[in-house]
């Protein structure tokens, strides 16, 4: 039970942004409704333009969810049966779910334990010919078809090495880029790129969680190639163009008109939320340091970690910001650590109101629907997502979150810890 001198501190509190622009927000979607334009239409097309003029891309396409985005890139790909498709096995399901979905195989290569995202020099590894654990679930490197990493919890991949890998193996990358948008890093040569735009294509998710959120399901996806935007757009009609003439098979994945209204209002106010959550971020780093919670990155780390993974001392460990260098930036969607005797940490937190959550507590390869794929019959393919599965904490954290707030979450966990 919830002390009663203590309210309930939220995970993620939209009815505090809600708050913060609904004037803003009611007067935008009556003036919709008031329209009766509520299918593609205007609407539809200006948020396409704000939001490519955001992103500084040329095509930026509105469909039905996230999910919906990465399952348009594959199709456009014509990406299917006998295809094979690499990707992180720590990852929302969606990712893997859109590979399997067309029939495609997905290969699940390990992550880095230092931000949590796809390791490049794996995916190169593999590519080589140079993993021959794959071998014996029956994947060659000749049968992929897309790479697609993961910009987790708000910090992008190392985007320019994975676009090395796919010039070098003539291989089509796909940003997943659901819990970044906004977030950025810098290449070597001094240009700081945006999430989503470097890529063939980049998938976005507008679900309510998202740091710019809809109230519903909603998605976008930007693309390169005009002729594969072109085809994007066809496959989200059902493939038709005109309408009632299909050239191929494609899916209802249409923006809906609210939404994009909706975020049409929100994106003016992205950069100064994700930075207010940046902000966050260094609230909570300051405050376990200053409590003396803080552990080191265990020495496994420079190698392969292991479902036992344990590092020295009782505290936690901060996440890392491995674009912070020379103009990128974190844009936190996720405030996420690393604990020991996570899952009794979590349930502590929670029966102290304190919201937090586990993203995510099994790994994609280890998932009874791909069981099929051989990976439980294989010694440990993925052992750092494995680990990351184990042993990582999301906290709350968003813009209108307090100081006072964040010292209780931080007390609470020195006396879990303790």
């Amino acid at each position: 039970m919830t002390p009663p001198d203590n309210k309930t501190i939220p995970l993620l509190d939209l009815q505090a942004q809600y708050n913060s622009i609904a004037s803003e927000l009611e007067a935008a979607t009556l003036g919709l409704m008031r329209s009766g334009q509520f299918i593609m239409g205007d609407t539809i097309a200006q948020f396409e333009s704000d939001i490519a003029k955001y992103l500084g891309v040329e095509h930026a396409i509105g469909c039905a969810s996230g999910s919906d985005a990465l399952l348009l890139a594959l199709m456009a790909l014509e990406i299917g049966p006998g295809d094979a498709v690499i990707t992180t096995p720590f990852s929302f399901f969606a990712t893997g779910g859109a590979i399997a979905r067309l029939g495609a195989t997905p290969v699940f290569i390990d992550i880095r334990p230092t931000d949590f995202n796809l390791d490049p020099a794996g995916v190169r590894r593999f590519l080589e010919g140079m993993d021959t654990r794959y071998e014996a679930l029956g994947v060659h490197p000749e049968q992929v078809k897309a790479i697609i990493p993961v910009h987790l919890y708000g910090q992008m991949a190392e985007i320019e090495e994975f676009l090395a890998i796919s010039k070098t193996f003539s291989i089509p990358l796909i940003e997943d880029a659901a819990q970044a948008i906004g977030a950025k890093q810098a290449f070597t040569n001094g240009r700081i790129v945006s999430a989503g735009t470097e890529a063939d294509f980049g998938c976005f998710s507008f679900f309510p969680s998202k740091n710019l959120g809809a109230f519903g399901d909603g998605g976008l996806i930007t693309v390169r190639d005009p002729e594969l935007a072109e085809k994007v757009r066809i496959l989200r009609l059902h493939g038709s163009k005109p309408k009632y003439y299909h050239r191929m098979v494609g899916i209802n994945s249409r923006l809906d008109a609210l939404q994009a209204t909706i975020l049409g209002v929100k994106l003016k106010y992205l950069d100064s939320w994700s930075a207010n959550r940046h902000e966050k971020a260094a609230v909570y780093n300051l405050l376990f340091t200053e409590a003396g919670l803080v552990s080191e990155a265990p020495h496994c780390w420079t190698k392969d970690c292991s479902e036992n993974c344990v590092w020295d001392g009782n505290g936690v460990i901060l996440p890392t910001e491995t674009v912070a260098s020379n103009g990128g930036d974190h844009i936190y969607h996720q405030y996420t650590i690393r604990v020991k005797n996570r899952d009794a940490v979590a349930k502590g937190l929670t029966n102290a109101g304190i919201g937090n959550s586990v993203y995510y507590p099994l790994c994609l390869h280890q998932q009874e629907c791909f069981s099929d794929l051989g990976y439980a019959g294989v010694e440990e393919l993925c052992p750092n997502a494995v680990c990351a599965a184990n042993q990582a904490l999301s906290l709350p954290i968003y813009p209108e979150l307090s100081e006072n707030n964040q010292r209780r979450v931080v007390k609470t966990i020195g006396t879990l810890l303790a």
